[in-house]
C-alpha cells in the first residue's frame, strides 16, 4: 500500500466541521491521508490515537482520516462528503483518542444518521 497526504480532504473536513458547528473535533489534531493499494472493502476509514500511546509519547490525541483512493475518489461530491461525515462521527464528545462504534447507546452510525446530518450541512449554505 502507498500513502500520501490529502490536503484537499482536509479542506472538505473543515467545511463540515464548521458548517454542523462540530466545535468538538480539534481539526488541527486532524490528519489525512489517501490510500492506494488496499484489498478491503472500506471507502474509508479512521485511526485513533489510543491514551496509552497518548501518555507513552506525551501528546494529546490525534486522528487520521484515510481515504482509499481506488473508491472514494470515483464517488461523486455528496457521496464524499457523507463519507466524511461518517467518519467524523467517529470521533467521540470528548475527542480523547478513542472511537465511537456503529451502535453506542442507542446511537448509531447509520445510513439514516449520516443523512440527516448531510441535510444539516447542506441546510446551512441556504440559510
Amino acid at each position: 500500500m502507498r500513502f500520501e497526504e490529502a490536503p484537499d480532504i482536509r479542506e472538505s473536513v473543515q467545511k463540515i466541521v464548521a458548517a454542523l458547528r462540530l466545535d468538538r473535533i480539534d481539526t488541527k489534531r486532524l490528519f489525512f491521508m489517501r490510500s492506494y493499494g488496499s484489498k478491503g472493502r472500506s471507502i474509508a476509514r479512521i485511526w485513533s490515537m489510543p491514551r496509552v500511546w497518548q501518555k507513552a509519547m506525551g501528546i494529546k490525541a490525534h486522528y487520521v482520516i484515510e481515504v482509499i483512493a481506488e473508491r472514494f475518489d470515483k464517488l461523486g461530491l455528496e457521496e464524499r462528503e457523507k463519507t466524511l461525515i461518517h467518519e467524523l462521527m467517529h470521533i467521540p464528545k470528548g475527542f480523547s483518542g478513542g472511537l465511537v462504534p456503529h451502535n453506542c447507546f442507542g446511537k448509531k452510525i447509520d445510513r439514516h444518521s449520516v443523512d440527516r446530518l448531510f441535510n444539516e450541512y447542506k441546510q446551512s449554505f441556504r440559510t
